[in-house]
């Protein structure tokens, strides 16, 4: 199985909207204290639309906390790596967790030291010092389950109908 984990997410609605990517990606979605907002947010209930209900959602009181009760493939997102997220490899048998940092700050720098071999980058023009989270998320995430050549997920319009088009043109 695939999980996000965001480490001390600061906003709100960047939180609902990677909530939403999780239910539609059929990906965990982990939680590392502190939160900069409460869960009962309703920007972030906002953003997160009715998928809320079928989110699998873990959260955990610090970092010592997550890592005692998570093992797997670690792969983190940040700027300061040079190789990008496209030269990982989600394919291993396994867990595999993609860590995003707070929106301002990043992932706490003490623990991108402990893991540089597994840190990954998303490569933007120079001028630019940051991705919005939700993004990046959806970036990554889609990234990995490319590679995993999409498991369990539909390839076709369910909602309308997979000739949906073509019954309209009639």
């Amino acid at each position: 199985m695939n999980h996000i984990v965001l480490v001390h997410p600061a906003i709100p609605q960047n939180t609902g909207n990677i909530m939403r990517t999780c239910v539609a990606t059929n990906t965990h979605l982990h939680l590392i204290k502190p939160l900069g907002f409460s869960l009962d947010d309703k920007h972030m209930k906002r953003a997160g639309l009715d998928y809320i209900k079928d989110l699998n959602l873990t959260v955990y009181e610090n970092w010592e906390d997550f890592v005692s009760k998570n093992k797997g493939h670690y792969h983190f997102y940040t700027r300061y790596s040079n190789r990008t997220y496209t030269e990982e490899d989600y394919t291993q048998e396994g867990e595999h967790y993609l860590f995003f940092g707070h929106e301002h700050d990043g992932i706490p720098h003490d623990i991108l030291r402990d893991h540089l071999d597994e840190c990954v980058r998303i490569p933007m023009f120079a001028s630019s010092r940051s991705l919005n989270l939700s993004n990046t998320v959806a970036i990554g995430i889609y990234e990995c389950l490319r590679q995993q050549d999409f498991p369990q997920l539909v390839r076709h319009e369910v909602q309308k109908g997979e000739d949906f088009l073509l019954r309209e043109a009639e």
